[in-house]
Formats: structure tokens, sequence, C-alpha cells
């Protein structure tokens, strides 16, 4: 148990065989207790004193910390002290049966924050987390230096389904549960062939493994819809031109991979915004923080470098 960090609300902390380096995939783990949710957490800390900003990451929809090991692990080798977090319904956080709206997982967001003591982060999201991110700055400025989108952020569902009803018919998840642990390795596997070990490693997180070898997604389907719900609802493209702290935009395009975000909305906000950069990554998937960790840990370090986030 790590007892000098002097944060107040926090449980035990562990770091299972971990190597002498803290810049590597076995970060400190801890349940954070927050009002009356607890939440994972897991965090990297460089192996010496560094008076970088603190970075804090948060996963997309039906994903988990864990994906966010190698960009975490290539930050702390900078020298940053970096954070990830299970959001709530999500990995090993816990699953309560409401407040999945973007409202609320802002509110866990911003409290974790606080919780932690944190001066000011620059917080990251992906895809959802991206839209969650957006509307924290909105929310809740204060509390960051600046917010970094991967490949979501401005994510307008009700642009593409003008009810709610077709958009849950057409992207509701796949029936995952059941499938035995091994066959869901083995078509990762196939998937991300050529990928980091720790974007299959933390694709693999995304599920529990029972005892009688299949697995469940963590975050359960009627959860997922409300999170879904709540990205339906979200409108921020009305948000980002009134933000008071910078954005950095990553976002992804491929000729497979289509984003859920224009690339002229990102490009408009940056040629009309001053608080507003974009950094495409292409070709790339919608994991690109997974796919390529090292590089997107390069860009967000170049603007934390040049002064974007202050």
């Amino acid at each position: 148990m790590r007892t000098q960090c002097g944060y107040g609300d926090l449980s035990m902390m562990t770091r299972a065989s971990a190597p002498s380096s803290a810049h590597t995939s076995t970060p400190f783990s801890r349940m954070v207790r927050t009002g009356n949710l607890s939440l994972h957490v897991l965090e990297w800390v460089p192996t010496q004193e560094s008076n970088r900003k603190v970075v804090m990451l948060v996963h997309g929809l039906a994903s988990n910390a864990r994906l966010w090991d190698g960009a975490a692990s290539a930050l702390c080798a900078k020298g940053y002290r970096v954070f990830a977090v299970d959001q709530r319904g999500h990995g090993l956080s816990d699953k309560p049966s409401s407040g999945y709206d973007m409202a609320t997982v802002v509110h866990d967001l911003a409290t974790l924050i606080g919780t932690l003591q944190l001066d000011q982060p620059v917080v990251a999201g992906q895809s959802w987390g991206g839209n969650v991110v957006v509307e924290l700055a909105h929310r809740n400025p204060e509390v960051v230096a600046g917010v970094c989108a991967v490949d979501g952020g401005l994510i307008q569902l009700a642009d593409r389904f003008s009810d709610w009803e077709s958009c849950a018919q057409i992207l509701a998840p796949p029936l995952l549960a059941g499938t035995s642990a091994s066959d869901f390795e083995q078509m990762i596997r196939r998937a991300y062939a050529g990928w980091p070990e720790t974007a299959v490693r933390g694709t693999l997180a995304n599920m529990e493994v029972l005892a009688d070898g299949t697995i469940r997604p963590w975050l359960s389907r009627d959860r997922h819809m409300d999170v879904l719900r709540g990205l339906w609802e979200h409108r921020p493209l009305d948000i980002v031109p009134t933000l008071r702290k910078p954005v950095l935009f990553t976002p992804a395009a491929s000729e497979e991979h289509r984003s859920f975000d224009n690339t002229r909305d990102y490009e408009q906000l940056a040629s009309r915004h001053r608080h507003v950069r974009v950094e495409l990554f292409a070709p790339a998937h919608h994991d690109l923080h997974a796919q390529f960790p090292e590089r997107w840990a390069d860009t967000l370090h170049r603007y934390v470098e040049e002064g974007f986030f202050v």
C-alpha cells in the first residue's frame, strides 16, 4: 500500500509484478471513491521528478482504461504523470443502474480530478470520451489546462439519425456475451495484426472472463444504450466555439474507416478559432491511440511543449 501520496479518499494501491521502470504497462491501480461512486484508476509515475503537466486519459464507449497503456507508458517516459480511468459502468469501476448521461459522467470526471488533487491536468478522451472531455472543458473549465479529443469530440449522432430509435437500432452493440475467451482473443489478434501488444491486451480487457471460460462485456447492454442515448443528445459543435480552454483534435481517417466526425468540421473550427488545433492521423483506425501510441503521445507532448495548453 502506497501511503505517501496524500490523497484523501483512496483505497489500497497495487502494482503486481512491477518492473523497476515506471514507464511500463504495469501502472499503479486503485479504486477512488468519488461521492457514491468508486472509479478504477491507473497511474503511471515517472522515475524522476518532473514539472510537466499531469495527463488524464478517458476511454471510449464500451472500452476501458487499459487501452491507453501504450500511450500512457510513452507519455510517462517523457516525464509525465499519467492517469487513466474506467468510466462508470466500464472496466473495474462501479456499475450503477443510472447516471450514463453526459452531464453525470462529466461530473464523475470533474469530481475525480478534485479527489486526486490534480492541478489542471491536460485531459484526453477517445471517441465518446472525446465528447466527454469537450463537455468537461465546457462545464468545468477551471479543472483543466485543456483537452484533447482522439477521433471524437465532435460526434453528433443526431445529425446522422433524426430519431433515437433509428440510432439505437443501427448502433446497438454486437452480442458477444457467451463467446469463448480464446475465440475472442483469436478474433482480436487477427483484426489487430501488426498492432502493439498493449492494444491487443487493452481490447481484451473490455471483457470480463467468466468461470466457464466465456466472456461478457464489462458494460452491460442496457447501460451501453444509455451511454449511446446521451451521445445522441450531445451537441458539441455548439459547444466548441464557446470554450475558454484549448482543445486539440486528433481525428483518424482511412479508406476503411469513416469517422462519425466530419473532417470539414475540424478544419472549419480550427480556421475560425484560435483555441482549436487539429492533427489528422491518416491512415489510422478509430483506436489510433492504441494503434500508434508513441506517435499520438509525441503529438500531445509537442503541443504541451509549445505552450498550447496553458
